[in-house]
């Protein structure tokens, strides 16, 4: 079964890069998600949860390049969770994420001074950013090989 998961956080290490044995690029980051919330008393409260995010290919290689600690980021992708037993010997779980749309957030000068725009991608293909410069647009073909475009699909 797939579920999927949209989160908006801040990136909390910057991207670790590597590649398979077969070339293909792998991109591991982390994003802390925060929520703050009033207690009946009155008393305000944040809290944390972390999602550890793994992009693959073009996408990899774009987070790798571009994405910073501290950057604000929307992630779309698969969602799983596991359960462990951390060091002190209490039960704990992680929650990870594999990517299939980053989207880089935040205010526009602190975009454009970096080129950056968001991107998506997976095993079909990739995204285009805010800029159209920025990353050329990727054409699937569907049966019969027509090129297909995604932007003409109402939902």
């Amino acid at each position: 079964m797939y579920q999927q998961i949209t989160i908006v956080g801040n990136v909390g290490r910057d991207p670790e890069m590597r590649y398979t044995q077969g070339g293909v690029a792998v991109c591991d980051f982390s994003v802390a998600v925060n929520k703050r919330y009033t207690t009946s008393g009155g008393e305000q409260r944040d809290e944390t949860t972390w999602f550890r995010v793994t992009c693959w290919r073009q996408l990899a290689e774009t987070m790798g390049k571009y994405l910073t600690k501290g950057k604000q980021v929307l992630v779309i992708g698969e969602v799983s969770a596991s359960a462990y037993t951390d060091k002190a010997g209490q039960p704990a779980a992680t929650i990870e994420i594999t990517a299939s749309t980053v989207k880089f957030l935040g205010n526009r000068q602190e975009a454009d001074e970096n080129n950056q725009g968001g991107m998506s991608g997976g095993n079909s293909g990739g995204g285009r950013g805010r800029d159209d410069d920025f990353a050329p647009p990727q054409r699937n073909t569907r049966g019969g090989g027509q090129p297909s475009n995604t932007d003409d699909i109402p939902f």
